[in-house]
């Protein structure tokens, strides 16, 4: 990804030096998420162009420097297949990571595929190979799980994770999720497993709202089909007219916040997970929406490495539950890398994954060509 709105290209690049304690891997699949719509549009700060985007990969090892060990400290092996997290060189030393206890507000992190650039290596998962320096935090993928099942939640399994836990849900909760891409419809399947006695999506279009379903989602609203007033009046007669103990916005969209706000029960706990770049500004009543309400809101911005060890381990023990490789909509080669970004940010699909070497083929839908586009 060269520079915001241009094309995305295809380089070759050298190999990587092998360091002790680093780990060469073959990506398997690396996923297109929001994020990188956003990246393409210039929507992020201190983006050093060009990068190799992909910050979320599954891929098999074909070399280490040396004796490598997994997070649970599993040695690795030729021929393993694993994920990683994809926040690195957090120096652990600053007020943020000592005292705060927020490592994501780390002046020296940085992010593969986003904040890393191409000049720098095969940092990022649209690639053949993804070098994974020393210090990287990788997670041997267990035998019962594929990696189209870890790919298939990816970004939106780790993000939907942390927005639920970053809600302190309790069992018995009535939970909000508003949006139904990847990152909605894992907070609706984790919402679900931690123990919600009733869960509501809102979201679009049709098909990702029958995946929440699917998921744990007990009701679905539909943006297009649902004016906010029915919606409104849906939510108050499903909670006694209270609202929810809890809302998820995974939206992205700011006007979601103000609506989620209204559905909230007074003492509520409202997290907004969606707004990873800056896309506005909404109107609030501080004295209507959050005082008077005694309303709790708490942000969520990423993930940490705890959230990527246990959504993983939930993958694992729910995995025939979750099944999240049906999230996956289409598999591109590299050279299709613009239609998968084009494919996403139209919502003509709800997860794309590049393959490398793949040949372009939508799941449910038939082969396509750009000439035929």
């Amino acid at each position: 990804m060269v520079a915001p709105h241009q094309p995305v290209e295809i380089r070759e690049i050298e190999d990587p030096e092998i360091e002790p304690g680093s780990i060469l891997v073959q990506t398997v699949a690396s996923e297109v998420c929001g994020t990188d719509v956003h990246l393409s549009h210039g929507r992020l700060s201190g983006v050093p162009y060009p990068i190799i985007p992909g910050h979320v990969s599954v891929g098999r090892v074909l070399e280490t420097g040396g004796e490598v060990r997994d997070f649970s400290g599993s040695p690795l092996a030729v021929g393993d297949l694993l994920t990683f997290y994809d926040v690195h060189e957090t120096c652990h030393s600053c007020w943020f990571c000592l005292v705060a206890g927020q490592p994501n507000r780390c002046p020296a992190r940085r992010v593969y595929g986003i904040s890393y650039s191409a000049d720098e290596g095969p940092l990022g998962g649209w690639a053949e190979r993804i070098y994974l320096k020393p210090g990287v935090h990788a997670f041997a993928l267990p035998e019962s799980l594929s990696a189209d099942e870890v790919i298939g939640g990816g970004c939106g399994l780790f993000t939907g994770f942390a927005a639920v836990d970053r809600a302190g849900l309790r069992i018995g909760d009535t939970v909000l999720v508003q949006g139904s891409g990847p990152v909605g419809l894992a907070a609706v399947a984790m919402a679900a497993l931690g123990g919600a006695a009733l869960v509501i999506n809102i979201g679009d279009p049709r098909d990702r709202l029958t995946l929440a379903s699917e998921l744990g989602a007990d009701v679905v609203l539909s943006l297009s089909e649902n004016a906010p007033a029915e919606r409104a009046a849906r939510v108050r007669d499903l909670t006694g007219g209270r609202g929810v103990d809890v809302g998820i916005e995974v939206a992205g969209q700011p006007s979601a916040v103000a609506e989620g706000l209204e559905l909230l029960r007074d003492g509520g706990t409202y997290v907004i997970a969606g707004h990873y770049t800056d896309t506005g500004t909404t109107p609030l009543n501080p004295h209507l929406d959050i005082n008077r309400k005694h309303t709790d809101i708490r942000g969520q911005w990423g993930t940490s490495l705890g959230h990527v060890d246990r959504a993983l381990r939930t993958l694992s023990r729910h995995r025939d539950r979750l099944r999240l490789s049906r999230v996956i909509g289409g598999r591109y080669p590299l050279d299709q890398a613009n239609r998968a970004l084009a494919d996403v940010e139209a919502m003509r699909i709800t997860k794309a994954i590049i393959e490398p070497g793949s040949a372009s083929i939508p799941t449910g839908a038939p082969r396509h060509s750009d000439a035929a586009r």
